[in-house]
Order: structure tokens, then sequence, then C-alpha cells
């Protein structure tokens, strides 16, 4: 049940980064399944992993390198889904970051009305 509320938040929060972000485009509601799917194995299995390996670097930019890891991460997952299309690199890292504060903000107020 928890993987079930964690991909809808995932899904509605990939969805308003569509709608927030101008250059990120989610054609389907398939395909924002699908994005938020394998965003989480991505964030799950290949973001620690490359968090581990940049950590001399992400040391030494005081932790911007992690807004680069998020965007590539992004932007491969548009790559892999179609449907979900990312205009650019940077449209990738702002999109990052604005899909994380949408979806920290939607955890908290579903956790909170439980």
């Amino acid at each position: 049940m928890h993987f079930l509320i964690r991909w809808g938040i995932n899904t509605l929060s990939l969805i308003l980064t569509g709608y927030f972000v101008p250059g990120i485009h989610i054609n389907s509601l398939w395909a924002a399944l699908m994005a938020a799917l394998l965003l989480g194995l991505v964030n799950a299995f290949i973001k620690p992993v490359l968090i581990l390996l940049t950590l001399p670097i992400n040391v030494l930019t005081l932790g911007l390198l992690t807004f680069i890891i998020n965007g590539m991460l992004l932007s491969f997952v548009a790559w892999a889904i179609p449907g979900f299309i990312i205009e650019g690199f940077l449209w990738a890292i702002f999109g990052a970051l604005i899909l994380s504060l949408i979806s920290t903000l939607l955890s908290v107020f579903i956790v909170s009305a439980k």
C-alpha cells in the first residue's frame, strides 16, 4: 500500500511539475505513471551510486553537483519514456528542483492527513 501511495504522489508531482515548468511536457496520464515509476526506480538504485562516486566533487561544490545529477536522471527518464519530454538540460535541472519541492509538500500533506 505504501508503494502505491508513493507512486501516486510521484505521479501527481510529475504532472504538476509539467504544468509549472514550461520546458517539461507530459502527453498522457500513462506517460506520467510510467515516468514516475521509472524515476522512483532510478532514484532508488542509480542515484545513490552516482552520489557515492561523485562524493569528493560534491563536497567541493557544497552539494551543488546534486542538482546536476538530479537533472541528468530526470533527462534519462524523459529519454526512456515516450510522451515525457524535456526540452533541454537546464529545464531538466529546474524541473528536478520543482519536482522535489512539490513531492515533499505533497508527502507532508498526505502523511499529516492520515
